[in-house]
């Protein structure tokens, strides 16, 4: 199949499909005589897997290193795993930080309910923002 008939499949475009070849998360496909992409059904599957691994956060450098492995006929449930831990080590580290910053907007917003505005005169900060 020509390019295009392969970005509608996949739902991607064109540019993200050359653009996938040039990093190596997609294997450039085989020429016609006219020098247009032929692409084999395989494609298919190769980018409903890098949208799948992208949609769980990894990121395409981490995709092309477990199609590398599987490309050289290698086993990559290890490697996957620790992947996606360090994802999930890093998504917990977001959250207690999010978390943190939603008491200290709680904070900021219980204070604007409690004081005057006909008292903030002070021309270098907001005292919403910054408790005295």
């Amino acid at each position: 199949m020509k390019i295009g008939e392969l970005a509608d499949i996949a739902g991607v475009t064109t540019k993200t499909i050359r653009y996938y070849e040039s990093i190596g998360v997609l294997n450039e496909p085989a020429r016609t005589g006219s020098g247009y992409r032929s692409y084999v059904p395989a494609a298919i599957e190769r980018l409903d897997f890098v949208k799948q691994a992208q949609s769980s956060g990894l990121t395409l450098a981490e995709i092309r290193s477990i199609l590398e492995i599987k490309d050289q006929g290698g086993q990559t449930c290890q490697h996957t795993t620790s992947l996606l831990r360090r994802h999930l080590d890093e998504l917990d580290a977001k959250i207690v930080e999010l978390q943190a910053a939603r008491v200290e907007l709680r904070a900021m917003y219980g204070r604007a309910g409690a004081l005057d505005p006909a008292e903030c005169n002070d021309a270098n900060r907001c005292q919403i923002i910054t408790a005295e």
